[in-house]
């Protein structure tokens, strides 16, 4: 398991299956990404990152905070 810091601070996950890497943003329930490299998951997390955001705003809801808000790396 490798928990990295993504945009704009969200804590993401990426753990190494038998097949593949899984990916996922403790403070965005919901929000997941597999695929076959680590490289290209956490290049999809970050992607989801943006448009499960984008979705709340579009519908009015609230956004989750960072845990982590002032800190942040890929």
């Amino acid at each position: 398991m490798n928990v990295i810091h993504g945009l704009p601070g969200y804590t993401i996950v990426i753990e190494k299956g038998p097949t593949s890497y899984g990916a996922h943003v403790l403070e965005l329930p919901g929000c997941v990404a597999a695929a076959d490299t680590r490289e290209e998951a956490s290049t999809l997390i970050h992607e989801a990152i943006e448009l499960y955001v984008e979705e709340l705003r579009n519908d009015g809801l609230p956004v989750p905070s960072p845990l982590r808000p002032n800190w942040s790396a890929r």
